[in-house]
């Protein structure tokens, strides 16, 4: 899946930086560089939306319809 989401980055008191995603609530991630703090969001956005799939898909009945949605 391919996505474009909003990264907020601020400098951290104790050093480095800070990441915050406002479309996905509880990602946020660290580094002490610019491009770490973003590395950090990024694999924090994968691991968030794949253990929300799961967690959905887990209760869904056997004779649900699943197709893909594109979206620009």
């Amino acid at each position: 899946m391919k996505a474009e989401f909003t990264a907020i980055i601020e400098l951290a008191p104790e050093g480095g930086y800070w990441a915050i995603c406002p479309e996905i609530s509880g990602a946020n991630g660290q580094g002490d560089t610019i491009e770490e703090a973003k590395d950090s969001l990024r694999e924090a956005i994968e691991l968030i939306l794949e253990d929300r799939r799961e967690d959905i898909l887990r209760g869904l009945p056997k004779d649900v319809i699943r197709e893909t949605v594109m979206v620009a």
